[in-house]
């Protein structure tokens, strides 16, 4: 299982960051695992799958993408005829690329849909960093729009400065703040995007720290607070009732030589209800977080299905 504890490893240390980049390298961790394996029968290959499967899961523990990733191969493995290791590793290469293939155009059609929301002058507020909203503004650019971001730097692990860096490279007029002024600046904002790390049954997203107290103060502000993500990121465990865990990150992040006796905490993620969030953009459009069970029960009922659950 080298190349799966090494992809684990990676992941745990924030080595690779960003739901979309762990997906993505499980995904080939697992398939590059398999490509090596050497079982003498259907069971002990499936196995195997299950074995690095777990591995990856316990990487991290709030990416439900990643476990789609992996779920949907498993099920599409599951599920076909195979007997021979190299049919194997012809078809999971096979489902791996056509799941990376639906990720794209999912991520295709959330960036025309989110760009259509960004009007000129248009001024936003983001946190962290969102792929997934990144490339909305990137498609806005590309349309001829010319509007301007106010980023919170996020600590402790400062990924604002990487939205920074990339909206710089695009040409955006960009502004950093601390994750403390957000409530100083919403009043000099028309729009706040995030990203999200999991959607919940309930249409309740988690994404990176702080992104609830930027809904609360976007309430209060009366600013329009939409939540960019594909609903691959949908955890469906949410249903039975179970909660995604919330990662909490070492101490160390935040005071690397703290006086002894301190208590930190450092929880890396936080749950913004779907009463603060506008809409969703995502691959079925902009939709309300009450419908999202629906939308993907509709756009990708094997996610359902791969927990025991009728689409």
């Amino acid at each position: 299982m080298d190349r799966v504890l090494e992809a684990a490893k990676r992941i745990r240390r924030m080595e690779v960051r960003g739901a979309t980049n762990v997906a993505l390298t499980a995904i080939r961790a697992l398939v590059e695992q398999m490509g090596e394996s050497r079982a003498r029968s259907r069971e002990e290959a499936l196995a195997e799958i299950e074995e690095a499967r777990d591995i990856l899961f316990g990487s991290r523990e709030t990416e439900p993408f990643m476990r789609n990733a992996l779920r949907y191969i498993e099920w599409r493995v599951r599920e076909a005829e195979w007997e021979t290791l190299d049919e194997l590793n012809g078809l999971m290469e096979g489902v791996a690329e056509e799941f990376i293939e639906r990720f794209r155009e999912a991520r295709k059609r959330i960036e025309d849909v989110g760009s259509r929301r960004i009007l000129p002058g248009t001024r936003i507020l983001t946190h962290c960093h969102s792929s997934a909203v990144i490339g909305v503004l990137r498609a806005a650019r590309r349309r001829g729009i010319d509007f301007e971001v106010i980023c919170t730097e996020t600590r402790p692990l400062y990924q604002g400065r990487t939205t920074a860096r990339e909206l710089l490279e695009m040409g955006v007029k960009t502004t950093m703040i601390v994750d403390s002024a957000v409530r100083t600046f919403l009043k000099q904002v028309d729009l706040v995007l995030v990203g999200a790390d999991a959607i919940t049954s309930e249409g309740n997203i988690i994404n990176k720290i702080g992104t609830s107290l930027i809904a609360l103060a976007a309430q209060e502000a009366r600013v329009p607070f939409y939540v960019v993500t594909e609903l691959l990121k949908f955890d469906p465990q949410t249903i039975h009732g179970d909660y995604e865990a919330i990662e909490e990150r070492a101490s160390s992040e935040i005071w690397p030589d703290a006086p002894g006796g301190l208590g930190i905490r450092n929880p890396a993620f936080d749950v913004t209800r779907r009463d603060y969030i506008h809409g969703i953009i995502c691959e079925e459009g902009v939709i309300s977080p009450h419908s999202i069970l629906e939308a993907v029960r509709r756009r990708y009922p094997w996610i359902l299905e791969s927990v025991g659950i009728p689409p």
